[in-house]
């Protein structure tokens, strides 16, 4: 039977405006616990710095895929007009708003299909203390708190109509989704202390959770949670025990006080949080990474040696109090920077015939870990890269065999991996289809050299060791300097713990795999590149700023985008991609390379991998 014309209409608008009141009401979904927990199986959108609890950076989205990714196109690029500093953040999209964070904690909120701003705020930390010939602003006045490589910022969190945002003055900050307003405000820490925040917030029952970095001034470290609606402190978690002629906060760090010698607590012994943390809602487990102590070289905080917990381990945290569940430590006794503060991702392998619930992370130290996340229980681990520091893995317990003569107190040691790490910031992800780990790599060779004297300073680089060009060898000698450092991209087979492929030059920022068999890299030059995500073959290729940061994806309007911050500072954009996007892309005009570290060497680590 024919519908009359005006029924037809009739209809065909009412269907349109359901339609529309349906993608509004799909955009408009609260961020809460529910969502948050689900977030693993919502396409649309990226709400948390991992995409989801697990931390797996695999999106279900898979209209962008192999087959077509080669008719990727700019959408809309935005110029960040940020000030001078490395960009690291992961682009979070809800509700068609993205929300990103630029060098010097500033936040931006654009519209996530044209790239229009919305709102930006601007903690104005015009007074960071950079010690010379750090990475600064140079029109900053350096008075107040002090940051080790840079005013890098890894990105927020949304939750209940918030924004979270942890700032280079060791501030937790809630602002308002919507208009950018602040909400409430709380010191995290004295005001004038070595410490900052660099790495981004996580939701967890109503909890903010946040760590801090300042392991380079030997601080003490330690994770907080608040609460989200108020800011109210909740617990705290001590990483490193205090002073041991007062009572601990815990029986964790009386316990972890018998590991430690000498007068630690004097120099605060280090163990920051300054990255990586996971969630699993069904065991109720909270994965915090740890990192390196301070000094560097043990025998200045703990002469007598001894493990030092809980330096360089993953905890898990009782995410309701704080409190100790297990721990594993994957460098005891650490004296080469080996913090094992790097994304931990969460998944259920087969492994021997069995299911196993795992947590996976490639720390510092070159060995890729898979433990069970109930327990903390050692299943495998290898070399991911050159290592040299460890001749092994005991096959029981997880525990490095280290190898002779690679302290290097009172003489020079080169050892492998150097301080920049195997792998530091840059993000890693899980694809379930592939079974594969994509890890942005290094092999670096470093020359360690203790200092003669240590005298601990306030506002000062503690590591204890010195970093100098290496002499060339006298006449006669045939000491060589360490070999250069190799940047690459490896898929890795967690269960069989082996390498699949590496593609070479692609550990210029971090990854994201998809369900269209896609994994996105980035190059050493600023390349953004897509590569198949089971055999590694080049796809598509676009040459963005150099320096770029964690890529995301999403879905609006059922068309799939691709955003990556990227550049140095004042030259950074966000660019988003799509398929057919027909934006011309801006020519790369990469500003001069950040400055290192004081002191620095050929032979030192890349600032961005070492960045806490």
């Amino acid at each position: 039977m024919r519908m009359p014309d005006g029924i037809k209409w009739c209809f065909v608008a009412t269907v349109v405006a359901l339609s529309a009141s349906m993608a509004t009401a799909q955009q408009s979904q609260k961020v809460d616990d529910k969502a948050l927990k689900n977030a693993s199986r919502n396409g649309d959108d990226w709400l948390t710095n991992g995409r989801d609890y697990q931390e797996t950076r695999y999106s279900p989205l898979k209209q962008i895929d192999a087959s077509n990714v080669g008719k990727l196109g700019l959408a809309w690029y935005y110029d960040t007009d940020s000030d001078r500093g490395t960009v690291e953040t992961t682009p979070i999209e809800s509700n068609g708003t993205l929300y990103a964070t630029l060098p010097w904690s500033v936040v931006v909120a654009l519209d996530a299909r044209t790239g229009k701003e919305k709102w930006r705020w601007d903690p104005v930390i015009g007074h960071m203390n950079f010690p010379p010939g750090s990475i600064g602003n140079p029109n900053k006045v350096r008075t107040g708190p002090s940051v080790c490589c840079g005013p890098a910022n890894r990105g927020v969190a949304l939750y209940d109509g918030k924004v979270y945002v942890g700032t280079l003055d060791s501030r937790l900050v809630a602002l308002d989704a919507e208009t950018g307003k602040v909400v409430w405000d709380v010191q995290t820490i004295g005001k004038n202390e070595d410490y900052s925040i660099t790495g981004a917030p996580r939701i967890v029952k109503g909890k903010v959770i946040i760590g801090n970095a300042g392991g380079e001034y030997a601080v003490r470290g330690f994770i907080t949670a608040y609460d989200a609606e108020t800011g109210k402190q909740l617990w705290r978690f001590y990483t490193v025990p205090g002073d041991p002629s007062k009572p601990f906060e815990s029986k964790a760090l009386e316990a972890a006080a018998k590991t430690w010698s000498g007068d630690w607590w004097k120099l605060g012994g280090g163990g920051n949080a300054w990255d990586g943390i996971s969630y699993d809602p069904e065991l109720d487990l909270l994965y915090v990474g740890i990192g390196q102590g301070g000094p560097w070289v043990q025998g200045f905080r703990s002469p007598k040696g001894m493990d030092n917990l809980y330096l360089c381990s993953i905890v898990a945290l009782h995410p309701d109090t704080g409190e100790l569940a297990w721990y594993f430590q994957t460098t005891p006794a650490d004296t080469w920077d080996y913090d094992a503060v790097q994304s931990m991702t969460l998944a259920d392998l087969k492994i021997d015939g069995k299911m196993r619930k795992v947590i996976m992370q490639a720390p510092k130290n070159g060995f890729f870990y898979v433990l069970d996340r109930r327990t903390g229980k050692f299943i495998s681990g290898a070399p991911y890269v050159k290592v040299t520091w460890a001749t092994g893995l005991d096959p029981k317990t997880g525990r490095p065999i280290e190898a002779p003569g690679m302290r290097y107190e009172n003489k020079e040691v080169d050892v492998a991996p150097g301080p920049a790490g195997g792998h530091a910031w840059q993000s890693m992800s899980y694809n379930p289809n592939t079974g594969l780990v994509y890890i942005p790599a290094l092999d670096s060779t470093f020359r360690y050299i203790s200092t003669k004297e240590f005298k601990p300073e306030l506002g000062v680089y503690n590591w204890g060791i010195v970093f100098r060009p290496v002499a060339p060898p006298a006449p006669g000698e045939s000491v060589a300097a360490p070999p250069a450092n190799q940047a690459f991209l490896s898929a890795w087979d967690p269960v069989t713990e082996k390498e699949r492929w590496r593609v070479p030059q692609m550990n210029g920022g971090g990854t994201v795999t998809t369900a269209g068999n896609l994994v996105f890299a980035a190059s050493a030059g600023g390349d953004l590149v897509a590569f198949s995500a089971d055999k590694g073959e080049k796809l598509w290729s676009v040459k963005l700023l150099p320096g770029l940061a964690n890529p995301s994806t999403y879905m609006l309007d059922g068309k799939q985008y691709i955003s990556v911050l990227s550049g140095r500072g004042g030259k950074a954009r966000i660019y988003t991609f799509a398929l057919d996007g027909n934006v011309p892309v801006p020519p790369p005009s990469a500003g001069p390379p950040p400055p290192p570290p004081p002191g620095a060497a050929p032979a030192a680590p890349p600032t961005q991998n070492q960045q806490q």
